[in-house]
């Protein structure tokens, strides 16, 4: 808490299948004075993932659909780019992140949020997405094809996602108080607010109105627990006789079913040898032990559970920050409780490591200097002036916003902001200091002519991935109004 300057967390451990520590800290919006409980929600962001392969887990133990079910057998509507990865794509394909799309295709669809994509949306959206590899040549994190294996679900069970869920996972499990879908906040307790840094201070979010809204994003990172359910989640994993889940899905779930690249830190830090993806989890190993694991990242809220089945111990971390080196530095410490614990090592050493790793990276891949930016001027960006198209983001609008030009997306409202001039290049400075990711804007190689194509990139190469200029290609379609 006090090197990193979190608003709030909570840590919960399992050792030996008992639950031997929970511990909380801070607040639930930083100066609200409400503290953060073991029952406060979090965003768990894509630890939901796994909620979602339980789910369908549990349909296959009820012989509702196989994982090897061609997914348009239950979504007829489904189309890739290919037709042959159309008819091909399985049910387990979804979750593996094996279908040849670059990381993080189509997230404008999911993030930032609030926009007005819905799940119909994605699913149509998909066959516009071009592949940059092979189908299942290669790994690739993908949000989009969870929201279908939420539809896939949810089709095969005749219920919606998030009924399915409350009832093949909260309710057995007993984690009575997680919530997904619609909610009503008067009706949640303790609920966690994102926080943000600014200046150097934790800036919390608005906090959810009184009727917290289903989300698009619901099946790759929609869901929100506190730490006590998150533990009984954590046990019945750890625990190969309980009768929720068979042992045969036990036994799919935690198979490696898509080689990982092992990093460079994994393998100084862990001596890993193999890292794959399961349907959910992330599988490695870590000197000489089994790791089932993984981490959700989601608009100033970080989540990190990490399970060393044959000690039947782990370990889950919830905070409402900032807090991607403090999730990373902290988990390191934990887990060394059992993986190499004469070490001595604790979370100062791994955030100077961490310190290093991120001056070595800046060093060798520095921030563009876009100090010199000036608003664009309707006669200089005359040639970009018009509404624009993407085939799955829609439209956008290059238009005169008084004595500037404005960039303003059509279904993502926070994708919104001005055209700014550095040097010779063209920058999109949002309006919203939410939307943390600049970007680049290229003219189309043609001045004009049909088919010619406006495109984005990243100002920061290390942005999230989930800001997905890439994939975006406008045609224009008409003047400004």
């Amino acid at each position: 808490m006090a090197r990193y300057d979190l608003p709030g967390i909570a840590v919960g451990v399992v050792e030996d299948g008992e639950v031997v520590a929970v511990e909380t800290r801070g607040e639930l919006a930083t100066g609200g004075g409400e503290p953060v409980t073991p029952r406060t929600l979090f965003k768990i962001a894509s630890n939901t993932k796994a909620m979602t392969a339980a789910v369908l887990a549990r349909l296959v133990d009820q012989g509702r659909l196989r994982w090897d079910d061609p997914v348009t057998k239950h979504l007829p509507q489904f189309r890739m780019h290919d037709p042959w990865v159309t008819a091909n794509m399985q049910v387990r394909d979804l979750l593996i992140h094996n279908s040849g799309l670059g990381l993080g295709a189509g997230d404008l669809m999911l993030w930032p949020e609030p926009n007005g994509f819905g799940r119909a949306d994605i699913v149509a959206g998909l066959q516009h997405l071009k592949p940059v590899t092979s189908f299942r040549s290669g790994y690739a994190y993908d949000n989009l094809l969870y929201v279908v294996a939420g539809e896939v679900a949810a089709a095969a069970a005749g219920q919606p996602y998030d009924v399915l869920v409350r009832r093949e996972v909260f309710a057995p499990l007993g984690m009575d108080g997680c919530r997904v879908g619609q909610w009503r906040l008067d009706q949640a307790g303790s609920v966690a607010r994102p926080h943000r840094r600014v200046g150097g201070r934790n800036l919390p979010a608005d906090g959810d109105p009184g009727l917290v809204p289903d989300i698009t994003s619901m099946a790759a990172g929609g869901i929100r627990c506190g730490v006590d359910d998150m533990l009984r989640w954590m046990r019945a994993w750890l625990d190969p006789a309980d009768p929720w889940l068979s042992p045969a899905q036990r036994r799919a779930v935690w198979t490696a079913h898509m080689p990982m690249p092992v990093g460079e830190r994994q393998r100084q830090w862990d001596g890993t040898h193999f890292s794959a993806y399961g349907y959910g989890w992330r599988l490695s190993d870590v000197r000489g032990q089994w790791k089932v694991a993984h981490t959700g990242t989601l608009s100033g809220m970080y989540s990190s559970l990490v399970l060393l089945p044959d000690r039947r111990s782990g370990f889950v971390i919830l905070v409402n920050g900032e807090a991607e080196a403090a999730r990373t530095a902290l988990g390191q410490a934990l887990q060394e409780r059992w993986t190499d614990p004469q070490a001595g090592r604790g979370v100062d050493h791994y955030a100077e490591l961490l310190d290093r790793e991120r001056a070595v990276r800046a060093a060798a891949q520095p921030l563009p200097d876009t100090s010199a930016r000036r608003p664009a001027t309707a006669a200089e960006a005359a040639e970009l002036l018009g509404t624009w198209r993407d085939p799955w983001f829609g439209e956008v609008a290059l238009c005169p916003r008084g004595a500037e030009i404005g960039f303003a997306s059509a279904r993502s409202p926070l994708m919104r902001g001005r055209l700014m001039r550095v040097d010779a290049r063209w920058l999109l400075d949002w309006d919203d200091d939410k939307v943390d990711a600049e970007a680049w804007l290229h003219p189309p190689s043609a001045a004009s002519g049909d088919g010619a194509t406006l495109t984005l990139s990243h100002v920061d190469p290390d942005a999230d991935f989930s800001y997905d200029y890439a994939d975006l290609a406008f045609i224009r379609i008409r003047d400004c109004p």
